[in-house]
């Protein structure tokens, strides 16, 4: 199959095999939807759900949350490793979003990114699950799959979102950037399949 052979079967199969999409971080909000993607780096999702209602229980809002210590923070949060960076990420980014933003979560790009430890990708699951505008948050699933399916050389995040971007249609990146994960996690991971051996690598590569 070309590139966009391949595209196309995967935009048809995941949806296949992923018709629903619930997004894999427990929230109530969008402020507490951007509290759980930052402390999943390096940390797995099924890590932080245990880990946020604690934090949650405390605090909920950017108003309660900077009034909390940030070694209350920390102690919570350390099961989810880099505790001391995170504890104090939580905490200033709560300040500036009750000081600039009204105690509101903007829905600008540029507004997520400049909070303390919000990077693009954490930008782009908020933007995308919290608001609906369409984004291709690439993590450590997507970047190698899309590697392994030959849909981008993947020399970093940065090229691989680019090019995926445009391979596959704007309304369907906020659904297909969570089945493409579901899958590896499920089927295609890093030492359970060697490119040839799982369903959609089969299908593709046959």
């Amino acid at each position: 199959m070309l590139k966009k052979q391949r595209a196309e079967h995967l935009l048809h199969r995941l949806e296949e095999l992923y018709p629903e999409t619930p997004i894999p971080l427990d929230h109530t909000s969008p402020y507490t939807l951007l509290i759980a993607v930052l402390l999943s780096a390096q940390c797995t999702d099924v890590r932080v759900n245990l880990v946020t209602p604690a934090l949650f229980a405390l605090a909920d809002t950017p108003e309660k949350m900077m009034q909390v210590p940030v070694e209350e923070i920390r102690a919570i949060i350390r099961p989810c490793g880099l505790s001391p960076r995170k504890s104090s990420a939580i905490s200033e980014l709560s300040r500036i979003l009750v000081e600039q933003h009204g105690g509101q979560v903007p829905q600008d790009f540029d507004a997520l990114e400049a909070l303390p430890g919000v990077g693009h990708k954490t930008a782009s699951v908020v933007m995308a699950q919290s608001f609906g505008v369409p984004a291709f948050p690439v993590d450590t699933h997507i970047h190698r799959l899309a590697k392994r399916w030959k849909l981008t050389p993947g020399k970093n995040v940065v090229q691989t979102e680019r090019d995926l971007k445009k391979l596959f249609p704007r309304e369907s990146w906020n659904k297909l950037h969570l089945q493409i994960i579901f899958y590896g996690r499920e089927y295609c991971t890093a030492r359970g399949c060697d490119g040839k051996s799982c369903l959609l690598c089969k299908e593709l590569f046959k």
